[in-house]
């Protein structure tokens, strides 16, 4: 994050040390915020965009190069070793010389090799010139998305046009990166939204949380009569349901997913015509055993009464004899603060 000034772990966000040390080689942010005060040219952006390793203003594009030029020579005869950064027009960034998107892959890529737990592929996505470096790592996949702005393509148009490795998607945003996925064959290069049957969704090492989004859609589609009222998918939520399977309703009540299932059969299209949709957000999924995962995720339904939330874990175990290739076992929700349900008794899975 912040340019490549931090990385961190996990939600509770425990940074590493590690790389903490290195920035601090040769840097102080004290000098720099005393020569930086030289600079009439230079506004301070807001303290919210300012970092222990990233001290950030916003300076005219006419007048980016030579502040940049008189600033770096300043500092260095200060005795700092830093990088200066100016994208969008209008940001410019000051850190540490060994900070940067780039170097922060980098070190992180050796620290996993270091720990056998290399990824076995990695693609870089970016839209602004502090973009750049992470298209330098030779090992990784890249994408620039089409509403990159022009110093990111001007980069691309000088350094990586030629490179099988790094596109420049036709689509914007989140689109692009799809597009990217499903280019450098990644994985699935479709929103799950835009698979309508799941059954001819064929992906290799399939992972835990895509089927919890895979379960999610059809779901949401169930309730909207969006899918054919078949028993044959409620038999097929059966075999990927483990038999003493069990839900924990948000409310504290407990079921079997057998029952969930049956339930949920009765509520084929009580949703048709209505503004109701879902969607899982922060998914995260651990391996806890040779066959077991752990899998968590918040739970939003949106209808004309609001917005409703719950927290869930659920426990998936991998099984090559049913057809997603997980085995749901337990499932348990608590409510977001503040976001409860009404009507309790309609909220399903």
């Amino acid at each position: 994050m912040s340019v490549g000034t931090e990385i961190t772990y996990g939600e509770a966000m425990i940074p590493d040390d590690g790389w903490e040390q290195y920035l601090n080689q040769k840097w102080d942010r004290n000098i720099v915020m005393e020569e930086t005060a030289n600079f009439s040219q230079m506004k301070l952006q807001a303290e919210s965009e300012q970092r222990p390793h990233k001290v950030s203003f916003y300076v005219e594009k006419k007048k980016a190069q030579e502040v940049t030029t008189a600033l770096a020579e300043r500092l260095q005869n200060r005795g700092l070793d830093v990088k200066i950064i100016y994208s969008g027009g209008v940001d410019l960034d000051i850190l540490p010389q060994g900070a940067g998107k780039g170097q922060a892959l980098a070190y992180l890529l050796k620290k996993f090799t270091a720990e056998g737990k290399r990824p076995a592929n990695t693609l870089v996505c970016g839209d602004s010139g502090n973009d750049a470096e992470l298209f330098s790592i030779p090992e990784v996949y890249g994408v620039m998305v089409n509403n990159a702005q022009e110093e990111l393509l001007q980069w691309y148009k000088e350094n990586a046009r030629d490179n099988p490795k790094i596109i420049h998607a036709s689509k914007k945003c989140a689109a692009g990166i799809i597009e990217a996925i499903g280019h450098f064959k990644l994985g699935l290069n479709k929103s799950p939204r835009d698979v309508m049957d799941f059954s001819e969704d064929k992906i290799d090492n399939i992972h835990p949380g895509h089927e919890v989004v895979k379960f999610y859609m059809f779901y949401e589609r169930w309730r909207r009569a969006e899918v054919e009222n078949s028993e044959h998918y409620m038999q097929n939520l059966k075999e990927v349901s483990h038999p003493s399977g069990t839900f924990v309703h948000p409310g504290g009540v407990e079921r079997s997913l057998y029952e969930c299932i049956d339930a949920m059969q009765k509520c084929y299209g009580d949703k048709q015509g209505k503004n109701f949709r879902l969607w899982v957000d922060r998914v995260s999924a651990t391996q806890i055993g040779s066959d077991a995962w752990l899998v968590k995720f918040d739970k939003w339904e949106s209808s004309e009464e609001g917005r409703n939330c719950c927290l869930v874990t659920a426990l998936l175990s991998s099984k090559s004899d049913v057809p997603s290739g997980f085995s749901w076992v337990h499932v348990h929700q608590t409510w977001l603060d503040g976001y409860a349900a009404a009507d309790k008794s309609a909220w399903l899975f």
